[in-house]
């Protein structure tokens, strides 16, 4: 099986770029699932550079797994932008209204810092394998 961690790693890239893109359009919602996903490619990408399969999307789980795991406020950062992969996108992901109601400037700017934390961590660790 080939290495695809630079491919994951490169759409990790690429989806915060998004984030930052959503949350300066004032799409906070999707600024924080697309920092979600960033996070969650990127420890993905982490995995395969081990030779390791990684399942789940719980972001905060995939970094706990890896052989050499990150600091634990790396994790708990990523803990945060896991909160973010449904309730973000669905309606019923809260009590009432439409996802996007929920979300505004300071829970994006917040996701879109964490997920680049995840990435600037990745980035190194790949550089490192």
């Amino acid at each position: 099986m080939p290495n695809r961690s630079k491919d994951w790693f490169a759409q990790a890239e690429h989806d915060l770029e998004q984030a930052i893109a959503s949350h300066e359009d004032g799409r906070h919602d999707w600024a924080c699932f697309a920092a979600h996903q960033a996070s969650e490619k990127a420890a993905r990408a982490l995995h395969l550079a081990h030779g390791q399969e990684a399942w789940g999307h719980a972001a905060a789980r995939l970094l706990g797994e890896l052989p050499d795991p990150p600091p634990r406020e790396l994790i708990e950062r990523a803990r945060v932008l896991d909160n973010y992969y449904i309730p973000a996108r669905y309606p019923n992901g809260h009590d009432e209204g439409p996802a996007f109601e929920h979300y505004g400037s300071l829970h994006s700017s917040q996701a879109v810092e964490y997920a680049r934390n995840v990435l600037d961590y990745v980035r190194k660790a790949l550089a490192d394998a």
